[in-house]
Order: structure tokens, then C-alpha cells, then sequence
């Protein structure tokens, strides 16, 4: 503060001195009158300045010379750097004031004209540290992939700069689509600094890219130790991931670990769908329906779902329309008033050939919401009352151009999925599929169960012929 003050007083009396002296020159009408050792001479305003000036240059070099002599008297006195240091401050000097500029210049998306800047600094300073990552990034710029990897292996050598210099290479590799040593790249970035989220991100998605589930859910459990990823968010994403370790390993023939993988998954997230329905499904294989029976219906509390009532039914699959009714009364009484549970009970009911409570269950859902499902269920229902054939087919009609209702729709890109899965497919986003209606109701359609004759199972005699005229159109739709 004090040396501040010192220059600023410096500055105001030279430039005031400056300001005397040209006003005195300007005053004076013979000119600048120096007496030297008897010898007078006499110079004009133009001759003073030069002569000014001289002195100030003058002045300079006694100054420059001074600190030489004085850096050769250290030397001579036992200092070995005296010299050295000298000489590099000047070098110094140049080369952060280059440095400084290759910074600007990179901040403003000069690319070359970083570079270029970058090089002076880099003959200037012995800081590779600097000026081989200001380097790189201005090689990253302008397209110079090979000019930007030497620098960035340079890098590797100082330990604090490697995280830096892996993660520069380990993004080249992704943009060569080089995924195999990228993924070995980001582990090692991911050693250097676990809590840094970028990385956690990115090994996260190369090792789901690459199935790699089980060291999808370690990096996951990093992510909620560093305090990256909401501890909600974090049971729902591992399940997902314990759910895809289950299938890859019942995949294998390992139907035990799978089982646990998937009980372990529904644990975490109970209102994961494919959790639920693959749990229960292990269940029933062991004969133990009552677990099965639960974990569908704690499942079916949280979310109904078509997939949850086709695995209900598959804990008794001989059973009759009738008792098939009785038995799903404990799924469909936990959420009576959801669409879905109102959808089974008519599908339910249809089977049981009780068509006016097929239709009391329907209610107002064709006027309301006429999706082909709702639609199709009704054709069945008016044939089941003996509807004219005009009618019934009336019915189908309108299913062929209905919304196809809730379906597995991507929450980033609206891509409609046939079936979930944990990566879209479209826009590669981890866990974005939901059941929901997309913004437009058009597409394939998204499961077989939600037609009536496969949810139900084994249909009667008149459900078959509903059955038989709901392939017919959906085959027509289909060509």
C-alpha cells in the first residue's frame, strides 16, 4: 500500500516537472542557457528536448550497466545464480506477458492467435505446467489433435497436471469414437480425482454404454459419497443398474444371482415396473407365489401397469375367468379409481362373460379418454351384448386412428420404446423411460399385454371371438 502510494506520488511530480519544464521553454524567448566549466551554451526548445531525452536514455543504460556490475559482484562473491537471475527476469518478463496473452486470446476463441502466443511464452519460460496446457487447449481449438496430444502428454510427467492431461487425451479418444480406451482413460481420471463430477458422468455413461453394470453402480455409489447426486435420485438410478446386472446374469443361466439382483433392485426402487414383474416372475418359478403376490402388488400400488397384471396372472395360469376375478380383486381394489385398474376390471369381466360390469367398470373412459385400448375393449363389450356387426366394427374403427395411451415414452426426447429400457435409444439418456402418454399418440404399439386376450389369458368361447376380430384389425393396421 505504502509503495503505491510512493509511485503515485512519483508519477504526479514527473509528470509536473514535465509540465514546468515545457512552459519554461516555451516562456523563454532566447531559448535554454547551460553554463558548464566557463562555457555557456545556448539550445532552442526543440534542442532541450532532445537533449532531455538523451539524458533519460542515458540515464537508463547507467542504470542497466549498474545492476550488471552489481550481479557480477554477487557472482564473484559466491552466489552461482546471481547471473542467471539477471538475465531471466527480462526473459521472464516476456514470457508471462506472452503467456498473458495467449489466455486472452484463448478466452476469446482465437484459436491461432493463442497458439501462436503459447510458442513465444513456451521459449521464454520454463514452465511447461503453463504453457503446454495453454498449448494444448489452443491446439483443441483449431483442430490440431496431433500438436494438442504431444502437449498433453507432456503434461502426464507433473503431478499436477495429469488429471488434466488424462482427461484431454480421454476426450480425444471419445471424439475418434475410441470408447474402449477412453472408458480405461476415465477410470484413471476417475483414480486421480473421485469427487469430480464431470468424469463421474462420463464413466458412468461409457460403462452403461458398455454394460458394464456392476461398475456403473460403484461409480454411482461414488457420486452420492461425493455429494453429486441426490440420495432419492441415487436408490432409483441403482436399481435400474442392479436390474440390468439381473438380466445380463439370468442371461447367462445364473437364474440364482439373477433372482437376487433383481429382489435387490425391487428393493431400491419398488415402483420400477421391470424390477417388480421380474422379481415376481423369479418367485413364482421357486413356487413361492405369496412373495410374488406381494411384490406385484406393492407395485401396483405404487404405479399400475399392464405388465404388473399379465405377471398376476401368471401366478395362476389354470385358473378360470371366474376365479381369475375373484383372485385379481386384491390387485385391482388397491387403486380402484386408476385407468388402468378400471381397464383390467373390464378386461376381467369380459373374460367372465359379464358384460354390463365389463362396461360398469369401463364408465365414461371412451368419452373422456378414447384410447385404442379403451376402444378396442368396448368393441368386445358391445359384441359380447350382441351388438350388430356395424357397430362392433364401428368400435374398431376408431381404435385404428386413437391414441395409443401410455406407453414408454423418453421424458428428454419423446422417443416411444416397444419396451423399457434403461438408455434411450434414441437420445442415449440413463433412465429417462416412463409410462406416460407422449405428445402425440401415434406409434407401434407398445406391449402385447395390453390387449385384451393376453391379459387375461386363456379366453372363452364368445372372448375368442373377440380376440379373433381384434387380430383381424390389427393386422390391417399393421400393413
Amino acid at each position: 500500500m505504502l509503495w503505491s502510494l510512493v509511485k503515485i506520488v512519483l508519477f504526479v511530480a514527473v509528470i509536473a516537472g514535465l509540465s514546468y519544464g515545457a512552459a519554461y521553454l516555451t516562456e523563454s524567448e532566447g531559448g535554454l542557457r547551460v553554463a558548464v566549466a566557463n562555457i555557456e551554451f545556448t539550445l532552442g526548445p526543440l534542442q532541450a528536448v532532445i537533449i532531455v531525452l538523451l539524458l533519460m536514455l542515458a540515464l537508463w543504460l547507467i542504470l542497466k550497466i549498474v545492476g550488471l556490475l552489481v550481479a557480477v559482484l554477487r557472482f564473484l562473491n559466491g552466489d552461482q545464480t546471481a547471473l542467471s537471475r539477471y538475465f531471466d527476469r527480462t526473459r521472464q518478463r516476456k514470457g508471462m506477458q506472452a503467456l498473458a496473452d495467449s489466455m486472452i486470446a484463448l478466452a476469446a476463441g482465437e484459436g491461432r492467435a493463442a497458439l501462436r502466443k503459447a510458442e513465444k511464452a513456451e521459449r521464454y519460460l520454463d514452465r511447461p505446467q503453463l504453457t503446454k496446457l495453454v498449448t494444448a487447449q489452443a491446439a483443441d481449438m483449431v483442430g490440431d489433435t496431433r500438436r494438442a496430444e504431444d502437449a498433453y502428454k507432456a503434461l502426464l510427467n507433473d503431478d499436477r497436471t495429469r488429471f488434466v492431461a488424462v482427461r484431454g487425451i480421454m476426450k480425444q479418444r471419445l471424439a475418434e469414437g475410441d470408447t474402449a480406451t477412453a472408458m480405461k482413460l476415465a477410470k484413471k481420471a476417475f483414480a486421480l480425482k473421485p469427487k469430480h463430477q464431470e468424469t463421474q458422468d462420463l464413466l458412468l455413461k461409457l460403462q452403461a454404454d458398455q454394460h458394464d453394470w456392476k461398475g456403473a453402480r460403484e461409480t454411482l455409489s461414488a457420486k452420492v459419497k461425493a455429494g453429486t447426486l441426490p440420495r432419492d435420485v441415487y436408490r432409483r438410478r441403482d436399481a435400474v443398474l442392479a436390474l440390468q446386472e439381473a438380466r445380463e446374469v439370468f442371461a447367462e443361466g445364473n437364474s440364482i444371482e439373477a433372482r437376487e439382483a433383481a429382489i435387490t433392485a425391487n428393493k431400491l426402487s419398488p415402483d420400477l415396473i421391470p424390477a417388480a414383474t421380474m422379481t415376481a416372475r423369479s418367485y413364482i418359478a421357486e413356487g413361492n407365489t405369496k412373495y410374488a403376490a406381494r411384490v406385484l402388488k406393492k407395485a401396483w400400488e405404487a404405479r399400475p401397469h399392464p405388465d404388473l397384471a399379465a405377471a398376476f396372472a401368471e401366478i395362476a395360469p389354470d385358473e378360470t375367468p371366474q376365479q381369475r376375478l375373484r383372485r385379481f380383486s386384491a390387485l385391482t381394489s388397491l387403486r380402484p379409481d386408476h385407468e388402468e385398474t378400471r381397464l383390467l376390471k373390464a378386461e376381467l369381466n369380459i373374460a367372465a362373460e359379464d358384460f354390463p360390469a365389463a362396461r360398469r367398470a369401463l364408465g365414461n373412459l371412451p368419452e373422456t379418454h378414447p384410447t385404442a385400448r379403451v376402444l378396442t375393449i368396448m368393441a368386445a363389450i358391445e359384441r359380447g351384448e350382441g351388438a350388430d356387426e356395424a357397430v362392433v366394427r364401428g368400435w374398431l374403427a376408431k381404435a385404428l386412428t386413437a391414441p395409443r395411451g401410455p406407453q414408454w415414452t423418453c421424458d428428454s426426447c419423446h422417443n416411444i420404446h416397444s419396451q423399457w429400457v434403461p438408455i434411450c435409444d434414441n437420445c442415449g439418456g440413463f433412465d429417462t423411460l416412463s409410462w406416460s402418454e407422449p405428445p402425440e399418440g401415434s406409434g407401434p404399439s407398445p406391449t402385447q399385454t395390453e390387449m385384451l386376450p393376453l391379459i387375461v389369458g386363456a379366453p372363452a368361447t364368445q372372448a375368442e371371438a373377440d380376440a379373433e376380430v381384434i387380430d383381424v384389425e390389427v393386422k390391417k393396421e399393421e400393413k
